[in-house]
């Protein structure tokens, strides 16, 4: 493989540097070169770019390798510089390579060519290397010395008998000292562990960072985390780093860098429980996602039956309560999709106020008459885009749950009011994005709650309340639906001191949408039409043939989009609409619909899925002009949308 060589050639023959290159490329150089014969025109080749050597002749009309060496020198360039020259004397060389020349080579004996560029190349790298890490001591040494005086670490020097020998600034603010020298000359156990009066503090034998600094070993690195003590008696935990110092092999003591990491042990702590929330949401929305396949086959088989029987028959009772149950489970599972943001979600600009305003009879029937509720709303309240019936279902739950925490009755607060969350808030709370936002806030003055149940509280079925009494999922879809709406929620809750729950969502501009009237239903469930189904899951696909046969419809099935495909292509008849579930192995309904649609331009598509999947759905709203109907199926509601598909331009 050739090597690149950036050559600049100082030589005034042509055919002679025609050999040099010649030589160069048997050797595998790939020569990039410049031919100069002045001064000046070597001197505007080293401004205009970088080079990798210089080969010169020795002697030239009115210019020469000495001459060449000296402009070199003035340009402050440091290259290689090989002399190659027909004749030239020894003391001419040795002139030569007193003036900066690395090398000199007769033309005539051009075989040392290509072993004097090589090392001349090595070398240089070395050289440069060295440099390198010379600049970067320097900078080191320099970065040391300004960290030592504006670093956010503290710092400080301690002795072989463990006293402290230096302290920059923030060691002493951050241990609570008013000056440097009130810590120098002290034991560093005495000044990082204080004698305190709510207990022990750490003893000589385990203060990990004294033993340390006792051992010969050289051991330098992270210690584990640690509790240190203020001067005015407060606690942070800190990490530390030691360094030893050694002087004529001898170790004479360390230096030790240490943060503050409270906060960032928070913020870990956050994170943790946000990706613990995070791959709960997967499991769930697959959960919930299995589920309404099996619910829609036992509804719909329940609804059926219960079709077929007569008002008295034996039989109806408990085919009411298959369907009773069918149905809670129904609702569980809205609410795990709604935990997992993956509702399907229609939102509008909205007033919160004007939400508020609207449940506030609701609520006030709801919470009884030894609750008291107090609404705050700010007049000047911001706009916010939302799904109405899901900030319905937040404002109910909240108030709900406040109640439960209230058994002896006691006041409910709903506040709202625009705010500015800055990057001050953002650092110390994962996941929110500085900017303007819209708070509702729901206090209760209830029982509250310690720090443990605060962590657990929006984990699906967590509860604190009897059995029997909660599902565990009402704060799991609140935890949901604002974070599906671009927003965030937090708690603030002491044992005995009641809660507060705030949500902020994003501040929006534009007017409130107004909220249009549910569409007419279709004036017949039935039809002749033909409908191509598509499920893989044979129970969903054979319930949903059943349905559509005995409502009239012509089904053609496949289990799966290429048995689909291939019917498209072979039925030579009309298909009205394709009827399709989203999520299906190797083609999804969505692929499906779009391969099928230049054999068949005027079928129309009606999406199936057990939850909202990115191929129809982004953030919670189907994709434009898409139909879609989310499982569980039940009779009347895929007859309804297969209709209003149907009859839609």
């Amino acid at each position: 493989m050739s090597r690149l060589l950036r050559l600049l050639v100082v030589e005034d023959r042509e055919d002679d540097a025609e050999l040099l290159l010649l030589e160069l490329s048997r050797g595998g150089f790939d020569v990039d070169y410049e031919r100069v014969q002045t001064a000046r025109a070597m001197a505007e080749a080293l401004q205009r770019r970088a080079w990798d050597l210089i080969i010169s002749d020795y002697s030239m009309p009115g210019f020469g390798a000495l001459q060449a060496l000296a402009v070199l020198r003035e340009s402050g360039v440091e290259l290689p510089f090989v002399v190659v020259s027909g004749t030239i004397g020894e003391e001419s060389a040795v002139e030569a390579l007193r003036n900066g020349a690395r090398d000199f080579i007769v033309k005539g004996k051009l075989a040392r060519l290509l072993p004097a560029v090589e090392r001349e190349l090595q070398e240089s790298r070395g050289r440069e290397a060295r440099r390198e890490a010379e600049r970067a001591l320097h900078e080191s040494e320099q970065q040391v010395r300004l960290l030592l005086d504006s670093t956010g670490e503290g710092i400080f020097g301690v002795d072989r008998q463990g006293r402290c020998t230096f302290a920059n600034r923030s060691a002493v603010t951050m241990l609570g000292y008013g000056r440097q020298d009130l810590l120098v000359g002290r034991a560093v156990h005495d000044v990082l562990h204080r004698a305190r009066s709510d207990g022990p503090r750490c003893s000589d034998q385990d203060c990990r960072l004294r033993r340390v600094l006792a051992a010969d070993s050289d051991l330098a690195g992270y210690l584990d985390d640690e509790t240190f003590d203020r001067a005015d008696g407060a606690r942070f935990t800190a990490e530390m780093r030691l360094f030893p110092v050694n002087r004529g092999g001898q170790r004479v003591g360390s230096v030790a860098s240490f943060v503050d990491i409270t906060q960032r042990k928070r913020l870990e702590a956050q994170l943790r429980q946000a990706q613990k929330m995070e791959a709960i949401g997967s499991l769930a929305g697959g959960v919930a996602h299995d589920f309404n396949n099996l619910l829609s086959v036992i509804l719909s088989y329940a609804e059926m039956m219960l079709d077929g029987l007569k008002g008295g028959d034996p039989m109806r009772p408990e085919l009411e309560e298959i369907k009773k149950a069918g149905e809670r489970a129904s609702v569980l599972t809205r609410q795990l999709l709604a935990f997992s943001r993956q509702q399907l979600m229609q939102p509008r600009v909205l007033d919160l106020n004007q939400v508020l305003n609207g449940l506030q009879s609701m609520l006030r029937r709801l919470l009884g008459e030894d609750v008291e509720l107090s609404l705050l709303t700010s007049r000047a309240l911001g706009q916010v885009r939302a799904d109405p019936g899901q900030i319905e279902q937040v404002v109910m739950n909240l108030v709900v749950n406040a109640r439960d925490a209230m058994p002896d009755g006691g006041r409910i607060s709903i506040e709202t009011d625009n705010v500015e969350l800055g990057a001050a808030y953002a650092s110390v709370h994962v996941g929110v994005t500085p900017g303007p936002y819209v708070l509702m806030a729901v206090t209760d003055t209830g029982i509250g709650m310690d720090a443990a149940t605060q962590a657990r509280i929006f984990e699906p079925f967590f509860t604190t309340k009897e059995k029997g009494k909660g599902t565990g999922l009402g704060l799991s879809m609140i935890f949901g639906i604002v974070q599906q709406s671009g927003g965030h929620i937090w708690v603030y809750s002491e044992p005995g001191k009641g809660s507060t729950f705030r949500i902020y969502l994003p501040r929006v501009d534009g007017v409130v949408d107004a909220i249009d009237p549910a569409p007419s239903g279709p004036v017949t469930l039935r039809g002749s039409e033909t409908v191509l189904l598509v499920e893989d899951d044979d129970q969903v696909r054979a319930i949903s043939r059943t349905i559509l046969r005995r409502h009239g419809y012509n089904v053609l099935e496949a289990a799966n989009g290429g048995e689909a495909f291939l019917l498209c292509e072979r039925y030579t008849a009309k298909i009205h609409l394709l009827v399709t579930d989203v999520v299906m192995p190797r083609m999804s309904g969505r692929q499906l619909a779009e391969r099928v649609a230049p054999l068949r331009p005027e079928m129309k598509v009606l999406y199936l899925s057990g939850y909202t999947e990115n191929t129809i759905v982004h953030h919670g709203m189907l994709d434009a002009g898409i139909a879609f109907l989310q499982k569980p199926i039940v009779p009347d509601s895929l007859l309804r949308k297969v209709r209003e598909v149907l009859e839609s331009k």
